[in-house]
């Protein structure tokens, strides 16, 4: 595997990982799952602070909802759709948290 893929595959694993912390991690503080539910509140301080979570969130989110709408629903082509919808936008923020741990000088 060269050095081009397996930093694509670490910033995918970083990312969902970080989805997966900050999703947990509201619901332990707010006693109820992060969803795109929290953008429905209206123009309001909650809502926007919302935003930075569901950006960062967001892939472990669309994947919660991929992984109960099969079992409700027979959509094949929807789940592929779904999870490489999940895993570029994974890729996306695992490669600026990692953009980020370099920038700060804590990864080299």
């Amino acid at each position: 595997m060269s050095s081009d893929a397996l930093n694509l595959l670490f910033s995918i694993c970083i990312g969902f990982a970080l989805a997966g912390a900050l999703a947990s991690g509201y619901q332990a503080m707010a006693a109820r799952s992060a969803g795109f539910e929290l953008l429905l509140d209206g123009v309001a301080p909650k809502t926007f602070a919302a935003v930075p979570l569901l950006v960062f969130a967001a892939p472990f989110i669309i994947m919660r909802k991929t992984l109960r709408g099969t079992k409700i629903e027979r959509r094949p082509f929807a789940v592929v759709m779904e999870t490489v919808l999940a895993g570029f936008w994974s890729l996306m923020s695992g490669t600026f948290f990692l953009m980020t741990l370099r920038a700060a000088g804590l990864v080299a």
